[in-house]
C-alpha cells in the first residue's frame, strides 16, 4: 500500500509539475515534449487505479498521434511567436480570470471531498470490472464493444472514416499550370498518337528553320 501511495506521488507530481512547464516553456517544441511527459505520468496514474486500457489509449492515441502531430505542426510552420507573444499579454487579464475560477473551484472539489471523508490516507487499485469474473478491464471493454455495442462501434469507424474523406476533400487545392496524371487519357494512346515518322532530307532539321551543320 505504501508503495502504491508513493508511485502515486510521484506520477502525480511530475504530471503537474510537466504542465506548468508546458506553460511556461519559451520554445514550443520543448513545450509539447513536456506534454508527452505528462501524458506519460497521466498514463501511469491511471494503471494504478486498475484503467490499463485507458492508460494505454492515452500512450497510443495522444502521446502517438496527437502530440507528435503539435510536434510536427510546431516544427514545420513558420509561426511568428513575437505576435503570438504580443496576443498573449494582451489576453493575459482574460486568462488570469478563467484560471482564478478553476482555481476555487478545484479548491471546492477538494475541500468538499476533504469534509466529507470520501478520501482514503492510501490510493487503492480498483477491483476488477466484473466482481469475481477475474477478466481485465480491457478484456470487458472489448467484450461489450464487439458484442452488445458492435454495430454502434461499427458506425462510429464509418463516420470517422467519412469525416476524414471530407477532412481530404475540403481541404485539398490544386494548383494552376500543374501537369498532372489522366489514366483514361493514358488508356487511350495509341501507337499512331504516340510516335511520328518524319522524313528528313540530309541536313534537314525538325525544328523549322535550324539546319544541321557538317
Amino acid at each position: 500500500m505504501a508503495l502504491t501511495a508513493l508511485f502515486f506521488y510521484l506520477f502525480a507530481g511530475v504530471t503537474v509539475m510537466s504542465g506548468l512547464l508546458v506553460i511556461v516553456a519559451r520554445n514550443p517544441v520543448h513545450a509539447v515534449l513536456w506534454l508527452i511527459l505528462a501524458f506519460f505520468n497521466a498514463a501511469g496514474l491511471f494503471v494504478l487505479l486498475g484503467a490499463e486500457f485507458l492508460a494505454m489509449i492515452l500512450v497510443v492515441v495522444y502521446v502517438g498521434a496527437v502530440a507528435v502531430l503539435f510536434l510536427f505542426v510546431v516544427m514545420m510552420l513558420d509561426v511568428d511567436f513575437a505576435e503570438l507573444r504580443a496576443g498573449f499579454i494582451k489576453n493575459a487579464s482574460v486568462g488570469a480570470l478563467v484560471g482564478l475560477v478553476l482555481l476555487v473551484e478545484l479548491i471546492a472539489v477538494l475541500g468538499y471531498r476533504v469534509i466529507g471523508g470520501a478520501v482514503s490516507g492510501a490510493v487503492r487499485a480498483a477491483p476488477a470490472p466484473v466482481p469475481g469474473s477475474g477478466i481485465t478491464n480491457t478484456e470487458a471493454i472489448g467484450r461489450l464493444l464487439y458484442t452488445k455495442y458492435v454495430y454502434f462501434f461499427q458506425g462510429a469507424g464509418l463516420i470517422l472514416l467519412v469525416a476524414m474523406i471530407g477532412a481530404i476533400v475540403l481541404t485539398l487545392r490544386h494548383k494552376e499550370g500543374v501537369r498532372r496524371q489522366s489514366i483514361s487519357a493514358q488508356n487511350a494512346r495509341t501507337p499512331a498518337m504516340a510516335i511520328e515518322v518524319v522524313t528528313l532530307a540530309p541536313g534537314q532539321s525538325i525544328i523549322p528553320g535550324r539546319e544541321r551543320q557538317g
